[in-house]
């Protein structure tokens, strides 16, 4: 496919979801020299963005810079770009793209979504090329990695990695995005890096319940390490490459995302692990956690491949079925005797 290419001129880049992620992905885009758009589709979010350049709720501290364009339409937003970055949480990507699918013809169409749709199992760049249609009419691209929104926002340095079957064009959002704080690598494995990105917020909950319980450091190393192992099984179950599961969209997000009190999905696990409903934990949050309908949608995928997942298996209880933390640890531990290397290559 031949992607338009705009010369010496200025990449125009619009962001489409005015989330924290979303917002943040529009200040890197703006860092690296790039038009930038952000789609806000709440008016009174997006003109408190526009006039205060401030987040309504999230990324507090942070202006937004002066540079962030706020469209009042999808239209207006998507005419004259070269890349669209699809920040729109997984469940959400559907509806949220359906009405721009004619807009979004001829793009570089990246999502940054990190999930697997419930019902369809689809991953999101699945998704998008269920919505939109043919390959050769666009290039689709995953963008995943060890990406906290507040520390990049803030400008601390960063890498993310962005997957596509089309070298050219995850070569172009390389360029795109690149700057002084905020690296890119490119991957050829979209089912890796998709995978890696969406099946790590599982095990971050589950990290979060560990932290709740003050189970140690050792359980949280050994945790991690079950963690990216059952991540690879199920990835490669649908045609991952293990490799990938080694690199950022792998370990390094599950590193980040398992560590940090900014993770969302880490938050969740800590919640439960004081005995809280899942329903009480969510209420009390401003952001998706997408590690939650991922979990409902992995354990479908992972019965569908008869792929062994007692990490997820046990969250999902969990959540879903109240299930006690302290018990979901205990059978964990109990499990049948193996070799450690059990259902690798």
């Amino acid at each position: 496919m031949r992607i338009r290419d705009s010369g010496n001129e200025m990449p125009r880049v619009t962001v489409i979801g005015g989330g924290a992620w979303g917002t943040t992905l529009a200040m890197v885009s703006v860092r690296a020299g790039n038009d930038t758009a952000l789609y806000v589709r709440n008016v009174s979010a997006r003109r408190f963005m526009d006039t205060q350049r401030q987040h309504p709720h999230s990324l507090p501290g942070i202006t937004l810079p002066p540079e962030i364009r706020f469209p009042t339409d999808p239209g207006e937003a998507l005419e004259m770009s070269d890349i669209v970055i699809l920040a729109i949480p997984t469940q959400k990507l559907r509806a949220g793209i359906m009405p721009l699918r004619e807009l979004l013809q001829g793009k570089v169409v990246v999502s940054a979504a990190k999930g697997i749709e419930i019902g369809t199992l689809l991953r999101p760049t699945r998704i998008i090329e269920d919505i939109l249609g043919s390959r050769d009419r666009m290039a689709i691209c995953a963008l995943s990695g060890p990406n906290l929104s507040a520390e990049i926002a803030s400008g601390k340095p960063a890498t993310t990695v962005v997957a596509s079957s089309d070298s050219e064009a995850a070569e172009r959002v390389q360029r795109t995005l690149m700057g002084d704080t905020f690296r890119v690598y490119t991957s050829s494995d979209v089912v890796g890096v998709e995978m890696g990105g969406a099946l790590k917020n599982i095990i971050a909950i589950g990290a979060g319940i560990g932290d709740g319980l003050q189970a140690g450091d050792n359980a949280k190393a050994a945790f991690l390490t079950r963690g990216i192992a059952e991540m690879t099984r199920l990835g490669m179950a649908h045609g991952a490459e293990p490799l990938t599961f080694a690199g950022l969209s792998g370990i390094g997000d599950l590193i980040a995302t398992c560590s940090s009190p900014l993770s969302r999905n880490h938050q969740v696990g800590r919640g439960l692990a004081t005995g809280a409903a899942l329903e009480d934990v969510l209420a009390g949050m401003t952001e998706v956690a997408e590690g939650v309908d991922t979990t409902r949608a992995a354990i479908a995928l992972a019965r569908r491949s008869s792929t062994e997942m007692p990490i997820a298996e046990q969250m999902f209880k969990v959540m879903f079925e109240r299930k006690s933390p302290v018990d979901a640890v205990r059978d964990l531990m109990i499990r049948e005797p193996r070799s450690e290397l059990h259902g690798s290559i």
